[in-house]
């Protein structure tokens, strides 16, 4: 069965999409991210949490601070491209249940009173909006660089605090001369899919 989908949408979302290392110097701007954050809101998150937060890192003395927090191999490009993310995860996330979730809105207090719940949801559900991010982000034609090498505390305090957690750091842009890496190999489906 065939997808729904345009075969040039699916190559644009997914089989051509590459993770971006370069970037041209083609600014991304403010109407652009809202586009994109416009789309994948409705990407589905458990009891509608959206816990993901986004921090924009445009100017040059807040891209110097992040800089500084990159593991070596991202430094150059975070310095370089037009626009940088931090995906973090707001583990007070349930003070906006009750407006968010008003089936029940009770799932604050039944659910989430304690840090630890709250930190395991986040966690989980903002890495899976940060997916839609960046499926957004290539739905808006431009190129995503999603980072985990970062030192996280030192994220956090230098741009958050100690209620959000970073969990990916993503470089936006018009993909750059070599942007990219020859693709990877991809698990077979019946490596992946078990019917039971």
């Amino acid at each position: 069965m065939s997808l729904v989908l345009d075969p040039t949408a699916q190559d644009l979302l997914f089989r051509e999409a590459r993770t971006a290392n370069t970037f041209t110097d083609e600014p991304v701007t403010e109407e652009q991210v809202q586009a994109i954050y416009d789309l994948v809101k409705y990407g589905p998150t458990a009891f509608n949490q959206t816990p993901l937060r986004i921090t924009l890192v445009r100017s040059a003395e807040a891209r110097e601070r992040l800089v500084q927090h990159m593991a070596e191999g991202n430094q150059a490009k975070t310095a370089t491209a037009p626009l940088v993310a931090i995906l973090s995860a707001d583990n007070e996330f349930h003070e906006e249940l009750p407006t968010l979730f008003p089936a029940f809105p009770q799932a604050k207090d039944v659910f989430f009173a304690e840090r630890p719940a709250r930190e395991n949801a986040a966690a989980l559900n903002a890495a899976l909006q940060a997916a839609y991010f960046i499926v957004g982000v290539r739905a808006a034609g431009l190129a995503a660089g999603p980072m985990t090498g970062f030192d996280v505390e030192g994220v956090r305090k230098e741009f958050l605090d100690d209620d959000h957690t970073p969990l990916i750091v993503v470089n936006i842009g018009k993909p750059g001369e070599n942007a990219s890496y020859p693709r990877s190999p991809r698990l077979a489906y019946e490596q992946v899919v078990t019917t039971v």
